[in-house]
């Protein structure tokens, strides 16, 4: 499989620290998001622990199962956490995934997301863990939930915090030409979905792409910190 991939990382202008890290490492295939949360101390550090501690594992064992190695990530960074915040501990969002053999394995914990560029259609690959998901799920069974419009936006589901996460796993089949976009949610805010598609329909290179996103975000207030990866497969 050859492709080509680039990332980029701003702390916008509100925000007085950057917590959000990135994955992109072409050797082992390896692409993603972590978006450290801002309401704890210690955001950045949960950040930074998860990609580091994926990187090591997988370079270790390239054929791991993305679910353990996610729980496991967890609990890791939920000891950094009794050790920086002991009340509330730390903890992030986890939006990653490996391309080899012609698939993609993706494994999802938060409102970070990833989306696809594949013949024209543009999807996304994930669904936010948030408070308003999860009532709009209970509904679809029966269930009579309200959801209180200051925290309809909160997460369900992080690395880092007590107890093991439930991990969105899914696997796909990669096309030549795919497009692959994995981003956190400073950029979604701030940017539709049919805005992102148009841009990364364009002719541009992966790094020129994620400029003009990241610019168009800034422009438009650049409230949170702003993360993006974009992979091109030119050869599945």
């Amino acid at each position: 499989m050859k492709f080509r991939s680039a990332a980029l990382t701003d702390i916008g202008k509100i925000r007085l620290e950057n917590e959000d890290r990135f994955l992109c490492n072409d050797a082992l295939g390896l692409f993603g998001v972590a978006d450290g949360i801002g309401g704890l101390p210690g955001g950045g550090e949960a950040a930074e622990l998860t990609v580091q501690d994926i990187v090591r594992r997988i370079e270790q064992d390239r054929n791991i199962d993305l679910v353990t190695l996610t729980q496991t990530v967890s609990g890791a960074v939920q000891v950094l956490g009794q050790e920086l915040n002991p009340p509330y501990g730390i903890g992030t969002t986890l939006t990653f995934g490996i391309f080899k053999d012609g698939r993609l394995q993706l494994a999802h914990v938060g409102d970070s997301r990833a989306y696809v560029l594949q013949k024209g259609d543009f999807v996304r690959l994930t669904e936010d863990h948030t408070v308003e998901n999860e009532a709009r799920r209970l509904r679809a069974l029966g269930e009579a939930i309200e959801v209180n419009a200051s925290n309809r936006n909160a997460l369900t589901r992080c690395i880092g915090q007590p107890g093991v996460p439930e991990v969105d796993f899914q696997e796909f089949t990669v096309t030549s030409r795919d497009r692959y976009f994995f981003t956190t949610d400073g950029i979604c805010r701030m940017l539709s979905d049919e805005e992102i598609s148009e841009i990364l329909a364009g002719p541009e290179r992966p790094a020129e792409m994620l400029k003009i996103i990241v610019d168009l975000a800034l422009k438009r207030g650049g409230h949170d910190n702003l993360t993006a990866v974009l992979v091109f497969i030119d050869e599945a």
